[in-house]
């Protein structure tokens, strides 16, 4: 099997309302669709959210770097995922949103050649219940705690709120929260790297009368040899996101004892070929992951669906980007049941892919 052409398209699709989070406003999902075609037929879809103040990337540094990719990857062995690796590796350093949509693309044809859905091809089980939590955004303590009781109607089983300002403007953000929603839905939260070390440890202190899970990357990402003092100041569980990338990062942070949980994202990590090393440092050292995403559509959502069954230590799953958006322009996938229950078919790869309808409005490139 030979990589015949490849189209890179600009995806945009805006959100049905603006999402802020310590690190500015979102108004729309710029990502990137990547369909790779071989000379036997399949083809594979990938897609990708870059996130520039998290992973340096954007829609248009995507663009122009997937030309490059597509151009060494042209004429060779899909199914030789390390060898596809390593060829984008040789091009570029870390651009690690655009090797993930690439990557995914990889996979969905390497499974589907293989005939299997991408979580056998991966060696996961339909073993758990993969439901996701909805995000309250950043904003006013009222509108916060009017859209965490929207969430428990429509009966999502827990609620991430998203923080990182001042220890008394969090606070009474949790506060409010808590009380809107009673004591029975499981509350996590975020910073978004908008604490300092002296804010952190005092707000997590503050917070821990109101039974939270965890707290995703409560400071700057450069500070990480401060999280193994303050994880064992803070009474609630840290789980690193913005520090945990690549398993390098996996492997220090566990070295480091610095945080209870690793948030794997694709976009992060590169993909599905680096996450499962990191999955094999979590399992090493007995550390429960959350698989997370950006803001992607529900294509990529369903390789994170099928990820998440790769290990029993994955036990959170942050699935709800798909939801914020204006336009669902995905064909098969994953599908949203009743409470945030996810569940993916018996297809053989990613099964799913965009609408050739929606794609003929989008920017491409063909390779």
């Amino acid at each position: 099997m030979k990589i015949e052409s490849i189209e890179i398209y600009k995806l945009r699709i805006p959100l049905t309302e603006p999402f802020v989070i310590s690190l500015g406003p979102q108004y729309d999902a710029d990502n990137i669709l990547v369909v790779i075609h071989t000379n036997e037929g399949i083809s594979g879809y990938g897609e990708c959210a870059p996130y520039s103040a998290i992973n340096g990337e954007t829609m248009d540094t995507c663009y122009i770097v997937g030309q490059y990719f597509a151009q060494v990857l042209k004429g060779k062995d899909p199914t030789n995922i390390d060898g596809c690796i390593k060829e984008m590796d040789k091009v570029i350093y870390a651009n690690y949103s655009i090797k993930s949509a690439f990557d995914m693309a990889l996979y969905d044809i390497a499974a589907q050649k293989a005939g299997v859905p991408l979580y056998k091809f991966l060696g996961g089980k339909k073993n758990k219940v993969i439901f996701t939590d909805m995000t309250v955004g950043l904003g006013e303590v009222e509108a916060m705690a009017a859209a965490a009781l929207k969430f428990k109607q429509k009966g999502f089983p827990a609620i991430k709120v998203k923080l990182g300002e001042t220890k008394e403007k969090d606070v009474a953000r949790i506060k409010a929260i808590r009380k809107a929603v009673g004591n029975d839905v499981p509350l996590r939260i975020d910073a978004n790297q908008g604490w300092d070390v002296a804010t952190a440890a005092a707000t997590l202190k503050a917070l821990g009368e109101y039974d939270i899970e965890h707290c995703e990357e409560p400071i700057a990402r450069w500070n990480f040899l401060a999280l193994p003092e303050l994880r064992k100041q803070s009474p609630i569980k840290i789980m690193s996101d913005e520090t945990c990338s690549t398993h390098h990062d996996a492997e220090m942070l566990a070295h480091l004892k610095a945080c209870d949980y690793f948030n794997i994202k694709l976009g992060k990590s590169g993909g599905i070929y680096d996450a499962m090393k990191i999955v094999e440092v979590a399992e090493k050292n007995n550390i429960k992951m959350q698989v997370g995403s950006f803001m992607e559509s529900r294509l990529a959502t369903t390789a994170f669906v099928h990820f998440a069954y790769a290990s029993d230590l994955i036990v959170h799953f942050d699935f709800d980007t798909p939801l914020m958006l204006s336009q669902d322009p995905v064909v098969g996938g994953m599908k949203y049941e009743a409470n945030g229950v996810i569940t993916i078919d018996e297809s053989p790869g990613l099964g799913a892919k965009m609408d050739e309808t929606f794609l003929a409005g989008m920017e491409k490139i063909v390779i």
